[in-house]
């Protein structure tokens, strides 16, 4: 059974950082890329960052290209979120995804991802 299970999620003032994590068991996803989106309650999902197979490549959303990093180890199956100097609107609930088979270049679009994790609350105090 595939599972992606993010953390690292929770409360923090504004400026602050948190460094999100996905990890995912049941397959490996060393020759997909990978996402992270969020959600606010009544919102649409909304793209935050992609990475390739390899690392070699990122996509970030404008709003977040500065402040977040994405990142992976193949070799724990993980994927990371280091988010900086966060906002209020930053908070929404985070998600992280796998892209489907064949998909090895980052992608901003949620249809061509394949597999979702349960999310996870990342809130910024103002």
């Amino acid at each position: 059974q595939v599972q992606l299970v993010e953390s690292g999620g929770g409360l923090v003032q504004a400026g602050g950082s948190l460094r999100l994590s996905c990890a995912c068991s049941g397959r490996t996803f060393a020759r997909n890329s990978m996402g992270w989106f969020r959600q606010v309650p009544g919102k649409e999902r909304e793209f935050v960052a992609a990475i390739g197979w390899n690392g070699g490549s990122t996509l970030y959303a404008d709003s977040m290209k500065g402040r977040f990093a994405i990142s992976r180890d193949n070799a724990k199956n993980t994927v990371y979120l280091q988010m900086n100097s966060l906002k209020p609107e930053d908070t929404a609930v985070y998600y992280c995804a796998a892209a489907l088979t064949g998909y090895t270049e980052p992608t901003y679009q949620p249809h061509e991802y394949a597999y979702w994790g349960q999310g996870t609350q990342v809130t910024v105090s103002s």
